[in-house]
């Protein structure tokens, strides 16, 4: 990380004003909560019309192929554009995007600046259900009150308007005659990545049999988060300054964010069970979430079966990518059955059983 600092200063005068001579002062390297692309903390400072400047920046960094990167590919531009667009279109706090590195020649791969925000962060690791944290401790007034504004916003980006014209880019590059059908083929499309480090889960293969025969009827494109969950929310006061991580962001039916968001904590309450903890069972419930939502946008909100359904897949997938890169850095032993790997197995489970699902 020596020579962090100077490859930024570096990149950093050839963007300032001449005469800049831009200093930076690392500070992190990796955010506790982030799964995916790398992220830089650093201060610069640097002299401009005659004063000098200082400014506070998070890099979000394009994680090396040989490190066992959670997703296949980082659109980083995509990521930037659709930070960029929801600034300037709605009120939903984003960072501020600043400038853009394509090439990877300054720090081995791309990345972009934006700037640092000052809140809190539910945990992920160890889960903010899991007790000793400010969010587990908090009176149940200020979680409910964290957690309608949190729907507010995701309400808010929904909300953007001719998203599928806006963000067009984000449409995934996947077949299919609808949004929703090109998300499915996405997840499919992740899962055989995924499997290609590890082998198959026969629960994967069995949900997304039955995802791919019960496909719901919809042409509704909205701006989709993709990662809609309390850990990529920063807060002050219980109210969100800044929503974060746009990696799996899409287009589709506003029912995949609304799920995933409920879906989240919902995997975490599973592993508070298998723990004997208390966990946060009045915390985050579906028909308060989804109460929520209907009141602050008047849209109808089904039943979301087949979309828990569906973050269930994308959940197994994520815990095989980060247990993947667990056993690559010596962190885990790879298990004789790889499912071990999906913390949220018996919600899974439970789930399928509950469909009674068959193998395919």
């Amino acid at each position: 990380m020596t020579v962090v600092p100077a490859a930024l200063a570096g990149w950093l005068a050839t963007k300032l004003p001449a005469g800049a001579e831009p200093t930076v002062t690392l500070h992190s390297g990796i955010d506790a909560n982030g799964m995916s692309s790398e992220t830089l903390v650093f201060d610069a400072s640097w002299r401009e019309d005659g004063e000098q400047r200082t400014a506070e920046y998070v890099a979000r960094v394009v994680p090396s192929a040989d490190d066992i990167p959670v997703l296949e590919s980082y659109a980083l531009q995509d990521q930037y554009d659709t930070m960029r667009i929801i600034g300037e279109s709605s009120d939903v706090p984003v960072p501020r995007v600043g400038f853009m590195e394509p090439t990877g020649d300054v720090l081995g791969a791309p990345f972009f600046l934006m700037d640092r925000l000052v809140g809190v962060v539910p945990p992920d690791v160890m889960p903010y259900n899991f007790g000793g944290n400010w969010l587990f401790d908090a009176s149940p007034e200020d979680q409910r009150r964290l957690q309608d504004s949190t729907v507010k916003a995701l309400a808010g980006l929904h909300a953007i308007p001719a998203a599928g014209e806006t963000f067009a880019f984000l449409d995934p590059k996947h077949p299919g005659a609808t949004a929703l059908q090109r998300n499915l083929a996405r997840t499919r499309a992740w899962y055989e990545f995924a499997v290609r480090d590890l082998e198959r889960s026969p629960l994967i293969d069995r949900a997304l049999s039955w995802l791919e025969s019960t496909l719901p009827r919809t042409a509704e494109a909205v701006l989709t988060w993709g990662d809609a969950r309390l850990g990529n929310v920063m807060y002050v006061d219980f109210e969100p300054v800044g929503v974060l991580d746009w990696e799996m962001a899409s287009i589709g039916p506003r029912e995949l964010d609304l799920s995933w968001l409920i879906f989240a904590h919902r995997v975490f309450e599973s592993m508070t069970t298998r723990f004997g903890l208390p966990g946060m069972p009045d915390f985050m419930r579906e028909e308060d979430l989804v109460a929520r939502y209907v009141e602050l946008t008047g849209a109808p909100i089904g039943d979301l079966l087949w979309y828990h359904v569906h973050s269930a897949v994308n959940w197994g997938i994520l815990f095989m990518r980060t247990g993947a890169r667990a056993i690559h850095f010596g962190e885990a032993e790879r298990p004789d059955d790889i499912e071990e790997l999906m913390h949220h197995r018996p919600l899974f489970e439970s789930l399928l059983d509950s469909l009674e699902v068959a193998a395919p």
